[in-house]
């Protein structure tokens, strides 16, 4: 019987085998390339061909970049010294207009010896920034955050520190209206804290800031917007357009949705006329008919008009992203705040506001990184963007004939800017996924 035994588990190994290495075709570098280069023959056919492209693109950009000069103050003396080393003029990039106009390109005609003013306000708008962007920093610091664009405005324009502070005076005004009325009358609250800034700041604001400037006059020199040029006028006027446009599109978008038929009808109405008009055409209108709209002698800054017209022209974007992350919320959503017995402003301040921005963030970051890159577009109104101050460069005499390498560095700048947008998009998105979880 034993015998039996034996026979029939014979077959059962006794002892256990040692780990071997898996195979080489299924870890590191080759299974990645047979998995994503060389799955079929199909995709291995693509991929050399990949290959090839990239090659010949490679072999034609890189050592115009390798032979590039840094150090020449016209193109000509930049040939020259390609000349020296045996070269064409085609051969080797002319970087030396970065290094010999980059003021220009990042400041415009602001003037030099005043460059640490925008430096200063760059600094200060990325301290301010951060509490809004990262959890992690105290919560402390966003009263730096509500004070920043006064101090920015008053950094980068100059003239008298009291005018940015009565500004701000009247928000704070409008913040007291409010808690004042709130215990009265909610919608009487709510004009209560639009209406008292805006008495304010046309009857008081002028003259309280012509008195306060000529017992204390704290002032710095002023700069005229059309001193602002290059890379800083696209920060100002894409950083403007980002800050102000959420806010408008999201009370948009609650406003299409709205029960009220005066708000519903005002709010489609502007959102489709907006969309349906190129933004070129509304920057047109601000530089060439908003003015015959204003009272005669009415001095209304380019630039401000730039800010407002791209502020409506994003928001009416943002508005369609935020009510598509509205609609896609299950209808259970807006009944919990009901059964909580919350009412309008703070079922959705609460509830369905979060969840719905959570959902539309990245059609809300990709309308803001077309909105940055539409900046260009000032330049057909006579202010000098980056690519405008491209056009003047190369119709200067020292410069006349360089093209690729001031549109390559252009290029370049956009592009950290967006995909830096792009990149702190996914990180919202995997962040808020974790918690959820």
């Amino acid at each position: 019987m034993s015998d039996l035994h034996a026979h029939s588990t014979s077959y059962v190994r006794q002892s256990m085998l040692p780990e071997t290495d898996p195979p080489t075709a299924e870890t590191g570098v080759i299974k990645w390339l047979r998995e994503n280069l060389f799955s079929s023959w199909l995709n291995a056919v693509l991929t050399f061909i990949s290959l090839y492209v990239l090659y010949l693109v490679v072999s034609a950009i890189l050592p115009w970049l390798l032979n590039s000069v840094w150090n020449a103050g016209s193109l000509s003396e930049c040939r020259e010294i390609l000349a020296a080393r045996g070269l064409t003029g085609h051969d080797g990039a002319c970087f030396g207009v970065i290094k010999d106009r980059w003021h220009q390109l990042m400041f415009g005609f602001y003037p030099p010896e005043l460059y640490w003013r925008p430096i200063l306000s760059f600094i200060i708008f990325l301290l301010a920034v951060m509490p809004v962007l990262f959890q992690s920093i105290p919560r402390q610091t966003l009263i730096l955050t509500a004070l920043s664009p006064f101090v920015l405005v008053w950094l980068i324009w100059g003239g008298s520190l009291w005018l940015p502070l009565l500004i701000a005076l009247g928000f704070v005004l409008g913040f007291v209206a409010y808690r004042m009325l709130e215990g009265v009358n909610g919608i009487l609250a709510s004009l209560g804290a639009i209406i008292v800034p805006i008495l304010f700041w046309f009857y008081a604001l002028g003259p309280l800031a012509e008195t306060l400037s000529s017992i204390i006059p704290l002032e710095i020199r002023s700069i005229k917007s059309s001193d602002i040029g290059g890379f800083f006028l696209a920060i100002i006027i894409g950083v403007a357009g980002i800050v102000l446009s959420l806010p408008l599109g999201i009370l948009l978008a609650l406003g299409r949705q709205s029960d009220l038929f005066i708000l519903s009808k005002f709010s489609v109405i502007f959102i489709e006329v907006i969309r349906g008009v190129p933004l070129i055409v509304w920057l047109l209108t601000a530089s060439l008919l908003l003015n015959y709209f204003l009272p005669p002698g009415t001095n209304f800054d380019l630039t401000l008009r730039v800010i407002i017209m791209v502020t409506l022209f994003s928001s009416a974007y943002i508005a369609e992203v935020v009510r598509g992350g509205l609609a896609a919320l299950p209808k259970g959503q807006y009944e919990a705040g009901d059964a909580l017995g919350l009412d309008y402003t703070k079922s959705m301040r609460l509830i369905v506001l979060p969840q719905a921005l959570k959902i539309s963030i990245p059609g809300i970051v990709n309308s803001f990184i077309g909105l940055f890159k539409d900046t260009t577009l000032v330049l057909f109104i006579g202010l000098l963007d980056p690519i405008g101050f491209t056009n003047a460069i190369r119709a200067s005499t020292d410069w006349n004939g360089v093209y690729w390498e001031l549109f390559l560095f252009v290029g370049v700048v956009f592009f950290i800017f967006c995909f830096s947008m792009g990149r702190y998009s996914l990180y919202l998105e995997k962040k808020l996924q974790r918690e959820h979880r």
